[in-house]
């Protein structure tokens, strides 16, 4: 063998050790990852969401990673998205409940929480489009460009001078005067009280609706089986770990400004294995698109690690008005990507923050 031979060789040698352990270490790498078949979130990652290896890798890594997650009809969207925070779950609760912080949203037009009892002062600034205003004076049940019960549309028909000068602010007034006695309602009756939307074709009853929609997430019965009863019984079912208030908003997340009533649900795990928190926003009513949505959102302990950080997981699900037929497909596929891809930035946005909050 000549010198080249020889020394090749060599190289051979010297390279094979270097290839072995660099092999050696990317197997460490992945190892936890692999092995975590069962620690949480990881087992939630898999089995529920069916998230690859790369992508829990990546969420790990403090990646914010967003999936739309299969439905069963097309007028169905879910959403899913994770992030880890090298935070505490605490800061985020405070986060979530910034109402201030959430007025500067650019997708937020208008916020305020409801009183304890709920007042009619609260609806200040409660106010439909003037393009709304218009379609409400020929209303009726099947043709409606507001989502209204029946009675409701018969309401606007019958108690607004449609001919006055200030008709708009009659029908405000009015639009007030129904919110607060939605609310009412609901802290009586539940989900039964949320009553039917009658301004499509095919009638939508919003507590039916809404069940429906819950029944798709299997996860919500097996981790957080106390919340899924709040949710489903409320008022009847009471937990001293939950803790709700009732909001209205006005947001523009599609074509036109959107009046909702909603209620903010907070679940406290005093289990130190369960999630540490979880925070639902429950949809009792909009005036466009959804005819029912729950955003859930979830702060898991790293159980690793615990003082390093947590998981936030999200879960985004909606009915919606429109996303059938050919048409509706196209509308359904925009309206999902942008949802995957605004929840992606905003999961990334949450965790800059609370790693940069010091108070």
């Amino acid at each position: 063998m000549n010198v080249n031979g020889v020394a090749r060789l060599m190289l051979i040698k010297i390279r094979f050790p270097r290839l072995f352990l660099a092999l050696l270490l990317l197997s460490l790498v992945h190892l936890p990852a692999s092995n975590a078949q069962n620690v949480e979130p990881f087992k939630f990652f898999r089995d529920y969401v069916g998230l690859k290896d790369d992508q829990i890798t990546a969420i790990r890594s403090g990646k914010a990673v967003a999936k739309v997650v299969e439905s069963r009809t097309p007028d169905e969207v879910f959403v899913f998205g994770s992030v880890y925070a090298q935070s505490a779950p605490e800061k985020y609760l405070k986060l979530a409940s910034d109402i201030d912080a959430l007025r500067k949203l650019p997708s937020y037009l208008a916020i305020r929480k409801f009183s304890d009892p709920p007042q009619l002062s609260d609806l200040d600034g409660f106010t439909l489009e003037a393009d709304d205003i218009k379609q409400l004076k020929n209303c009726e049940p099947g043709k409606c460009d507001v989502q209204l019960p029946s009675e409701a549309m018969d309401a606007f028909k019958q108690s607004v001078n449609w001919s006055a000068p200030n008709a708009a602010n009659q029908a405000n007034q009015l639009a007030q005067k129904m919110a607060l006695e939605a609310i009412q309602r609901y802290t009586q009756g539940g989900n039964a009280a949320l009553g039917t939307y009658m301004d499509k074709h095919h009638p939508a009853v919003v507590g039916e609706t809404f069940k429906s929609l819950l029944s798709r997430s299997k996860a919500l019965p097996v981790y957080l089986p106390a919340l899924e009863r709040y949710l489903l019984e409320y008022p009847q079912a009471q937990s001293e770990n939950i803790q709700s208030e009732f909001y209205w908003e006005k947001v523009n997340f599609g074509l036109k400004p959107t009046l909702r009533i909603v209620q903010v649900v907070v679940y406290r795990d005093s289990r130190s294995t369960g999630p540490a928190y979880a925070v639902a926003v429950k949809q009792l009513y909009a005036s466009h698109y959804f005819e029912t949505a729950l955003d859930l959102t979830v702060c898991v302990r790293d159980q690793e690690n615990p003082d390093r950080g947590f998981y936030l997981i999200t879960l985004k699900g909606s009915q919606q008005a429109g996303l059938t037929g050919f048409k509706g497909g196209i509308v359904r596929k925009v309206a999902v990507d942008k949802t995957r891809s605004s929840l992606e930035r905003a999961l990334g946005a949450i965790k800059q923050k609370l790693e940069s909050r010091t108070d």
